[in-house]
């Protein structure tokens, strides 16, 4: 029996019927010639790949760096296609048309990009098929993609643009794929995890593809609200699809979002140039740098300690608390007197004067106990410039560039009317316990002024020259004082076994070597990493190809992107005026299109079935809705912008354009 249904099933010949899209499979052909043929020219790096060429070499190295223009995933792409090319990151980036050696193989760096660019346009033609509309309008699309020779440069080299449009096209083609699919198809369920891993991608890759995430996030919520006022859909059917819809749409985003970081902090475990804009806990992970000099350091800060102290402000550059011989002077320039006591500032250079040792006001010792005596949160500490023995010292007198702060010095008695105030609180603001001990990097301590509940705190303003241009320190009340510059945390730590000046002095040259375990939790980086990208902003300069995002739609720039030395060939990023003109129009005219249809509707005449009326509005969605929130952010951003930051709003139009020219042919003549 079995033999012989075998036999009925595998009746010769075994046939195989398939159908291929032939204008699909010709275009993408075409794409991938325009984009992918002759990579390797030219032989040399062009514009942007000067900036995106760096962090390919840091992640060839595995050196740690920030990009506050944008998350990692992005460059980890890029340098893939490198490490792929056998690429280890030995070349210099420090100018456009510098030459690529042999040993560089060009192809490698720009395939990623090129490829993803080449996708783009059969990714058009079938997200124009997703919005129900015909094969000819597809073509339309896709031939308006594959023409364009701005979208056409910026896919030829090591550049970012494409690969986001690319992220972006997908992740709204499978969606749509997923929302047209027979609902008793659970297959479909794939191309909804696939629309949320494509949003997390993009948003991987540059902050902007965030917001083409929230359109998409916001069509999906009006679709998961008519299936919710759907009667016929049983309530168990309505919950499953919801909670898909969150898990793929929503949770799947947001963990591949930090899976982007812990591959970013898990290949870059080496120290770099951008080391100091992190924390000094963030530091000592990584390989070389601060680590070198903490390594062995001991844990817990003791009555005796020898300690750096770092200000935790948020700032570009970071500094330590310093003292150093000179004094206040007697009156500043605006006739107001001061203490004339030791200056007191924060440093933005590793120093001798920027060790403090910690002393028990009880006793005279600075040296540490046998065993160490711990210093613990709400204790009351006194701090000792190492170099010149002066106390930190606070008082009712103004600071010298915030005269709403209190001064802080090193005392001096001049046998006045000012008597020592040296008593500090210690205040663990990330502590766990109300015991627990200051903890060396660990701890964020803030420092109490006993005397007048003052905070210690960095002002961030530069002293004049009598201070040497260094910052100044103040301490001002805690309900005035703002909280992400009052925290210190102990940097560099010595145990101190010196008594005398001389002996101490060298002995800061010697660090006490107890072995440690100072690793911080991925959280606690991924968190740092998180608003150090948002807070610290690189100085934006001006650039001769800069452009104000008004200037794209009309084409009215262009950017220079390589100029050969000798033979006069250039590479210029412009746009088709004829495709642009196209694009342009169809944004007005559906605007235009929209206003008359939803008029009229209000007035009770319904000019298109409720089928056409809900593709055109999701024709507006996607495609106008598109643009929108890919060219308006731009223009409340004060920043540096270039001609390239349009094209991803410029795709959607070119998927508009076909798709309203056959709406309007097909019934408006009918209205």
């Amino acid at each position: 029996m079995f033999l012989n249904r075998m036999s009925a099933m595998l009746q010769l010949p075994l046939v195989v019927t398939a159908q291929v899209d032939l204008v699909l499979v010709l275009v993408s052909l075409l794409a991938l010639w325009t984009r992918l043929s002759r990579l390797s020219y030219p032989n040399a790096v062009v514009f942007d790949e000067v900036y995106y060429g760096q962090f390919v070499s840091f992640y060839m190295k595995r050196v740690f760096f920030i990009d506050d223009n944008g998350p990692p995933l992005g460059h980890m792409i890029l340098a893939l296609g490198a490490y792929l090319g056998g690429f280890d990151g030995n070349f210099v980036w420090n100018r456009i048309r510098a030459e690529y050696p042999s040993s560089v193989s060009v192809w490698s760096l720009r395939v990623l990009p090129s490829l993803c660019g080449a996708l783009c346009v059969p990714l058009v033609y079938l997200l124009t098929l997703e919005l129900r509309f015909s094969h000819l309008s597809a073509l339309g699309a896709a031939v308006l993609l594959l023409l364009e020779n701005s979208l056409i440069v910026q896919s030829r080299f090591m550049l970012l643009e494409s690969v986001l449009i690319f992220l972006v096209l997908l992740a709204f083609f499978s969606y749509l794929r997923f929302h047209n699919a027979p609902t008793s198809s659970w297959f479909r369920y794939i191309w909804l995890l696939l629309s949320g891993v494509s949003c997390a991608a993009a948003v991987g890759v540059k902050y902007m593809g965030l917001f083409s995430y929230l359109l998409l996030l916001g069509v999906a919520f009006l679709h998961a609200w008519n299936l919710i006022g759907d009667q016929f859909v049983s309530h168990l059917n309505v919950c499953v699809q919801c909670v898909c819809r969150v898990v793929c749409l929503l949770v799947v985003p947001v963990l591949l979002y930090v899976f982007w970081f812990y591959l970013h902090l898990s290949l870059l475990n080496r120290s770099g140039p951008h080391d100091q804009l992190m924390s000094s806990a963030f530091q000592a992970s990584l390989q070389g740098g601060l680590s070198r000099i903490t390594q062995g350091q001991p844990l817990e800060v003791a009555y005796g300690s020898q300690v750096t102290l770092r200000s935790s402000a948020s700032q570009l550059i970071p500094c330590w608390l310093h003292s150093h011989k000179e004094n206040y002077p007697v009156r500043y320039e605006n006739g107001r007197g001061s203490s004339h006591q030791q200056q007191v500032t924060c440093y933005p250079f590793k120093d001798v004067n920027n060790w403090w040792i910690i002393k028990h006001p009880g006793r005279q010792e600075l040296v540490v106990d046998t065993p160490p005596r711990p210093v613990r949160h709400g204790d009351v500490i006194q701090l000792v410039h190492a170099m010149t023995s002066r106390f930190l010292n606070s008082h009712d007198v103004a600071a010298p560039m915030s005269p709403h702060a209190q001064e802080v010095s090193g005392y001096v008695d001049f046998n006045v009317s000012m008597p020592a105030q040296n008593l500090w609180k210690v205040d663990i603001s990330n502590r766990e316990a109300e015991s627990e001990v200051w903890k060396t990097i660990l701890s964020e301590v803030r420092l109490v002024h006993v005397n007048t509940s003052a905070v210690l705190k960095l002002s961030g303003v530069s002293l004049p020259d009598w201070g040497f241009r260094q910052l100044e320190v103040v301490a001002e009340k805690l309900f005035k004082a703002h909280g992400s510059s009052l925290g210190w945390n102990v940097e560099e730590h010595r145990y101190g076994t010196s008594q005398e000046p001389k002996e101490r002095e060298a002995e800061l040259h010697c660090p006490t070597h107890i072995d440690v375990d100072r690793k911080i939790s991925f959280w606690a980086k991924f968190l740092e990493l998180q608003w150090k990208m948002l807070t610290v902003k690189q100085e934006e300069s001006e650039h001769k190809y800069s452009s104000a995002p008004l200037e794209w739609i009309t084409m009215e720039t262009n950017i220079a992107y390589w100029l050969h030395a000798t033979t006069n060939a250039q590479i210029h990023l412009i746009g088709n005026p004829v495709s642009w003109g196209v694009a342009n129009l169809s944004l007005l005219a559906y605007q235009l299109l929209a206003a008359v249809y939803m008029l009229r509707r209000r007035r009770g005449f319904k000019d298109l079935p409720d089928a056409v009326w809900d593709q055109f509005v999701c024709l507006g969605c996607v495609c106008v809705g598109g643009w929108l929130v890919n060219f308006v952010p731009f223009l409340l951003m004060e920043k540096t912008l270039f001609l390239y930051h349009y094209l991803p709003a410029l795709c959607y139009l070119y998927l508009l354009s076909p798709a309203l020219l056959e709406h309007t042919h097909t019934h408006t003549h009918t209205c």
